[in-house]
């Protein structure tokens, strides 16, 4: 195991844990700043997955010739899928990546502090949940903080850096390096649930869910209106799909849970469609319908 602060100078070898469309995003965008990466899931079908989402990522970039495909293919041979925890252990920065649920999370993060040297910072990529949860399952709390990365990854510029409240000025510091240096922007929010940009964003997709269960007006026309008349890339309930209707709902519980205002409540449309399964792209089908492999719209 490594006795190297990530502090003390920049980070040569991230660990991430749990490479499903987050994680695995991650891992891509980190390799190709060069950096070495350790990608971790506990079963190897999960990590079979994973590393065919990152093949097709790189190739859909070099197709559309954002990438050069040396540069591709030495990003690819620096991510080592394992599903050996220890693999992990040289890691200078771990960036915890599982599913949006505190308890599975705390276990993650339990473990990370009993397995690796207490330099080592730990991460979370939540949405929704407040750090210091997280943090409180450590014996390193001025070590962890928050990463939130958005998707996709690989495109998206911003990481929201979220600063616990034991969160050390050098854990910052060197967090917002890393993050400049695989090419996105830090901004840095307090930890509450939802940091910046899911308070904001939240009550906005809520508000459209419930426009559309109450049969105001179609998921066309309420998406239709927001791109053509905002300017927006996709409407919302577009939005929610390729987010995921799982994490949506995750999230809305968060930040239901911390503040009780009513904008935060997941509508019962939500609930309904997760217990369905239809959880949007990666599910094939959500408020929209995809054919083939998730992700490709009808």
């Amino acid at each position: 195991m490594s006795n190297k602060t990530s502090s003390s100078r920049e980070i040569q070898h991230v660990g991430i844990i749990g490479v499903g469309l987050m994680g695995s995003g991650i891992a891509e965008s980190v390799a190709r700043a060069g950096i070495q990466v350790s990608a971790y899931e506990p079963e190897q079908g999960a990590l079979r997955r994973a590393r065919e989402r990152v093949e097709e990522s790189l190739t859909r970039a070099v197709n559309r010739s954002k990438l050069d495909r040396r540069v591709a293919a030495d990003a690819l041979d620096r991510i080592q899928f394992t599903t050996s925890l220890p693999d992990l252990a040289e890691a200078e920065l771990l960036i915890e990546a599982v599913v949006e649920d505190l308890e599975v999370k705390r276990t993650v993060f339990r473990e990370l502090d009993r397995v690796t040297n207490p330099g080592v910072i730990l991460a979370s990529n939540t949405s929704s949940i407040p750090v210091a949860e997280l943090a409180s399952a450590t014996n390193r709390p001025d070590r962890v903080l928050g990463l939130h990365f958005f998707s996709p990854v690989p495109v998206m510029e911003l990481v929201e850096v979220v600063r616990a409240l034991e969160t050390s000025d050098r854990t910052v510091e060197a967090a917002t390096a890393f993050c400049n240096r695989v090419g996105k922007v830090p901004i840095l929010t307090k930890d509450r649930s939802g940091f910046i940009v899911n308070l904001l964003l939240v009550p906005y997709l809520v508000a459209a869910v419930r426009m559309h269960e109450e049969g105001f007006a179609s998921r066309e026309a309420i998406d239709d209106c927001m791109r053509l008349g905002c300017g927006h890339p996709m409407g919302p309930l577009a939005l929610c799909d390729l987010i995921g209707l799982d994490v949506i709902y995750a999230v809305c519980n968060s930040l239901y849970e911390e503040f009780k205002r009513a904008e935060y409540a997941p509508p019962p449309l939500i609930k309904r469609m997760v217990a369905a399964g239809r959880l949007g792209r990666k599910a094939g089908r959500g408020f929209y319908e995809y054919a083939g492999k998730a992700g490709s719209a009808t």
